[in-house]
């Protein structure tokens, strides 16, 4: 891998070459130039490269020498590399290096990921495994430091802490160059004194404050949480969402992921009211495996907003300099232009987003949609892969849920009802029969348990309840990926089930599972904090595979299940949640009953 210059240490190299005095190290000839500055293509146009940036855009036939490697670009368009401004890794189940693998040849090259997965289950420690993990790749990985860990303190159990002292010696760090998504927006406008340190170690920083308003209200809470420094917001769910953000200079974060399909709907806020694209950015938040090999990563997204009605520069733009500008780094990325990094892709067909070439710091890195480097494969510590820690085996009398004394027939439950491909829940009342004072599942009316074990540090505290929506009629589904405390979070239909899917990944260090009549039939693990394998994507592709058709076997139609049961923890998210502690209504930031 080519070393990587600051601008500071090349300047007379990069002059030098510009006026002929020195030789290009790389020429890219004769493509057309997608000038993201200025949203034209600029035809017959050549990028004179040297030390990983451009020295020219123009004619650079006065900087070819006989060392000069040339690029022939006719007929092809010229576009800054693509940029990812909010994801986390982990949601891919691959490690850094993996995911690396997967998406460059997609024509992603550079990324600013918030560990805040591995940082619930292993802290600090593991927010810098994964950021020297992407040290070793070309694609330019960035991290922002996980604002939240745990999520909701009070309301669930994690791994780790992190608060404004372990903030503050991230930001020394070059390669950290933000503060991970906000999601205690509560905590933000009510001037909690914690939240306020972590914010503000940040901005004394000179580093960008990433948002999580996920609640539909456009007036003096969003303006508040604007006003304490928030950048941009990945959560608009609705146009007016969106729009509200840009028009108050806060970068609306369009997301396209596996299961969260917002981008047709915020979308909507550019193509129907034709505003200044500038505050717009593109971004998948989480994708997994297969989505990456066979749709591929921000080449993706960018056709789903053209195929929208978005001009297709524009939508470059919104991969591109928006990204650049939202983390304020510009100077170094996101344009075709001299002094930035030579990240560039060569595409066949604009519209369509076919990459055929991608260069990042000056040196092609894929060709054709596979990888032309080598990157070795690593192991990561042994301290990653040793997180599963429950009190003691799950039996199927953990999973019984019985009614208050006294209540006889029926009783009024609170359930979770999810929404397929929505990050959101409804919190809804349902009368549930009482048999032998228990409450059991209602098949019928789609509803079964969940339960969230914490597995951390073996406190024997499980969260019950009730969830619809996931039509299953038989078995269960247990997963250690369950947003954001990634505690053990179980569902299904009979209480053996469950135990036996808890019980099993236990046994292989995490990951997920679908279990039917005592047996698994369906099994990916994934050993590193129970949330990523070493695995490329081509391998765990067909594990990820195998359990979705397990959902379908067990009765589950949705789109992603794997991805929405993940949120049914998630206690930043509205209506209601369940974690290890019970039910919170989101709301309110308060826990609720189970039984009315």
């Amino acid at each position: 891998m080519k070393k990587r210059y600051q601008l500071a240490e090349v300047t007379q190299a990069l002059v030098a070459v510009a006026q002929g005095r020195e030789k290009a190290e790389l020429v890219i000839q004769g493509g057309k130039w997608v000038n993201v500055n200025t949203g034209e293509i600029i035809d017959n146009t050549d990028i004179a490269i040297t030390h990983g940036r451009i020295a020219l855009v123009g004619d650079a036939s006065h900087t070819i020498g006989e060392n000069t490697k040339v690029i022939d670009a006719k007929g092809k368009y010229m576009t800054p590399g693509f940029m990812d401004g909010h994801l986390h890794v982990e949601s891919s189940m691959m490690t850094v290096r993996e995911y690396a693998r997967a998406v460059m040849p997609r024509g992603t090259t550079a990324i600013y990921m918030d560990p805040h997965e591995i940082a619930n289950v292993l802290g600090v420690e593991g927010v810098q495994v994964m950021l020297e993990d992407g040290k070793e790749v070309p694609l330019r990985v960035y991290g922002v430091m996980p604002s939240c860990v745990p999520a909701t303190p009070g309301f669930e159990d994690t791994g780790a802490m992190i608060g404004p002292k372990e903030i503050r010696e991230a930001m020394k760090q070059e390669e950290m160059v933000g503060l991970g998504e906000m999601m205690n927006f509560p905590g933000v406008l009510s001037g909690d004194e914690e939240v306020h340190d972590e914010l503000r170690a940040t901005l004394e920083a000179n580093k960008t404050i990433t948002g999580h308003y996920s609640i539909p209200e456009t007036g003096s809470g969003l303006n508040a949480y604007i006003a304490s420094g928030a950048r941009c917001c990945h959560e608009s769910v609705r146009k007016e969402d969106a729009l509200a953000k840009m028009r108050l200079g806060m970068y609306a974060q369009i997301r396209e992921g596996s299961a969260w399909h917002d981008l047709k709907e915020t979308i909507k806020s550019i193509t129907e009211h034709q505003v200044d694209t500038r505050y717009a950015t593109l971004v998948s938040d989480d994708t997994h495996p297969h989505t990456l090999l066979h749709q591929g990563h921000l080449d993706h997204i960018v056709k789903r907003a053209i195929e929208e009605g978005v001009n297709p520069i524009t939508a470059i733009q919104m991969v591109t300099i928006n990204v650049a500008q939202c983390f304020q780094m510009d100077q170094d990325l996101g344009s075709i232009s001299p002094g930035r990094y030579a990240d560039i892709l060569l595409l066949s067909d604009l519209t369509k987003v076919m990459v055929d070439q991608v260069i990042i710091n000056g040196e092609l890195v894929a060709e054709e949609g596979e990888l032309v480097i080598d990157l070795p494969s690593i192991a990561y510590p042994e301290f990653t892969k040793k997180t599963m820690n429950l009190a003691s085996p799950l039996t199927s009398q953990d999973f019984l849920i019985k009614a208050p004394i006294g209540n006889e027939g029926v009783i009024k439950a609170r359930i979770i009802e999810i929404i397929e491909a929505k990050v959101g829940t409804i919190m809804r009342e349902c009368e549930m029969a009482i048999e032998n004072g228990e409450v059991g599942v209602d098949i019928e009316r789609d509803i079964i348990k969940v339960a969230v074990v914490e597995r951390h540090r073996a406190t024997g505290t499980i969260g019950q309840g009730f969830v619809k929506g996931f039509h299953l009629k038989e078995g269960a589904i247990a997963s250690t990926v369950a947003h954001d405390a990634h505690n053990l979070l179980i569902i299904g239909t009979n209480d053996e089930d469950m135990a036996l899917a808890g019980n099993t990944l236990a046994d292989v260090g995490g990951g997920m599972v679908a279990v039917k009549n005592g047996k698994v039939i369906a099994l990916l693990p994934l050993p590193i904090a129970g949330l990523m394998s070493e695995e490329p994507a081509k391998k765990i592709a067909p594990l990820v595979e195998k359990v979705d058709n397990a959902w379908q076997e067990l009765g589950c139609d949705l789109i992603s299940p794997f991805m929405t049961m993940a949120l049914i923890s998630l206690a930043v998210l509205p209506d209601i949640r369940l974690t290890n502690r019970g039910l919170v209504d989101t709301n309110t930031f308060q826990f609720v009953d189970l039984f009315i």
